[in-house]
């Protein structure tokens, strides 16, 4: 009986191990969604740069996740031999795989805000130094219960702060880092003129469709699997997922007069606010939930392109990722509630003081880190290098070859 015991639970320990497996690489091809996002929305002079930089930022994100973050956030120290490594349970190794892939998303969410015209290392040490410190401090405090904030929060509120896929932890947090690094980046040369800010039109629709698409896909491995193990998958956070993203996109289309640009961000706003409750929420909520994060996505977006000129975000990533993340985490503490139709196990103010510390968290992170790297190096390119556009000055090469 003993060994039949051990087989099962090898069994189930293998099956973990390759559902998140599976789930980490759903959430590395979300990469490849960012880029092609980022690629049809700047202008045609930019899109090298746009593909390289996702690339390098997920490999320096790597580095800096596995040298330093991972610690920070678990405790966890991969500098060992690789005797004791081998026989560390294989889910845990790959768990940090996982893990990292939602690391990573920081740097591909703040890309897209600082387009066209930021300057290349520098960019990347700022990205290695919110993926290696600021973004697992949060991290750690909500996932692992480090420094003593979930206790706090379930004293004083009656539940902890609850983010079942990062609505706060990951899209939040990035999208507020980067409302730092916009905002000390300035806005492009050119889109003040006469008095009036100027919307540059996107190069490529097709392109940004298609990465709005692998996104949204990639999105239920985002979501569901962070269950982390078969036993816990819930086909709920699979429909609340669904309905939130379907929210998104009609409201997006009744709101944005059917705008591509706004049809096409309208599903990831939907997801970004779910992911928060997508275990908790009746999927009536979570249709709620995904409609109001794409009507704010379209209005924030529009403010932004006509009246905001010190703030020249060009895929919209604050109002996506940083107003719609926090949105999400409130919205766990109304939708998520037993009286609303949810689950329970939630209070409001555990999930606002959550959600609000989230965005401190970044906000002064980013100002810090991008505030820092600005001081000793620059982090934009000179006006010259602008106008020639980063494909030429920085890669030397456009997207067509020789252009």
């Amino acid at each position: 009986m003993e060994d039949i015991n051990n087989a099962v639970q090898s069994l189930m320990q293998g099956a973990d191990t390759l559902f998140i497996l599976l789930g980490a690489i759903m959430v590395l091809a979300m990469h490849a969604g960012f880029a092609f996002l980022e690629v049809g929305t700047v202008r045609h002079k930019n899109q090298v740069n746009a593909l390289v930089k996702i690339m390098t930022d997920f490999g320096v994100s790597t580095l800096a996740y596995f040298f330093v973050g991972y610690q920070i956030a678990y405790g966890v120290d991969f500098l060992v031999g690789a005797q004791e490594l081998s026989e560390k349970n294989g889910y845990d190794l790959v768990k940090f795989f996982f893990l990292l892939t939602f690391a990573a998303a920081i740097p591909a969410i703040i890309s897209g805000g600082v387009a066209e015209r930021a300057k290349f290392y520098p960019m990347l040490i700022a990205a290695s130094l919110c993926v290696g410190l600021v973004y697992p401090f949060f991290e750690g405090m909500v996932w692992n219960g480090n420094y003593g904030f979930q206790s706090f929060l379930n004293n004083t509120f009656g539940a902890e702060f609850h983010d079942f896929a990062g609505s706060i932890v990951v899209h939040a947090v990035g999208g507020w880092i980067a409302f730092a690094a916009i905002y000390l980046l300035g806005t492009r040369n050119g889109r003040y003129r006469n008095g009036k800010l100027v919307a540059f039109a996107p190069s490529n629709i097709p392109f940004l469709a298609l990465g709005a698409w692998i996104l949204t896909v990639g999105w239920f491995g985002f979501n569901v699997m962070s269950a982390q193990t078969l036993e816990s998958v819930s086909g709920l956070v699979a429909v609340n997922s669904l309905m939130a993203m379907v929210g998104g996109i009609v409201s997006s289309m009744l709101v944005g007069r059917k705008d591509p640009g706004f049809i096409h961000n309208g599903p990831l706003a939907g997801l970004v606010a779910v992911c928060a409750g997508s275990d908790l929420m009746h999927p009536v909520g979570a249709l709620v939930t995904g409609a109001i994060a794409g009507a704010l996505f379209v209005y924030l977006f529009e403010i932004l392109q006509k009246k905001m000129p010190k703030l020249d975000d060009v895929l919209g990533v604050w109002p996506l990722h940083g107003v719609c993340g926090l949105w999400g985490g409130i919205a766990a503490g109304i939708f998520g509630l037993s009286s609303m139709g949810g689950m329970g196990g939630v209070t409001f103010m555990s999930q606002l003081v959550g959600s609000l510390v989230g965005v401190i968290v970044a906000t002064v992170g980013g100002f810090l880190v991008y505030g820092i790297v600005r001081a000793v190096t620059g982090i934009r390119l000179s006006a010259e290098e602008e106008f020639e556009g980063a494909d030429l000055a920085i890669h030397k090469i456009g997207a067509n070859g020789a252009d």
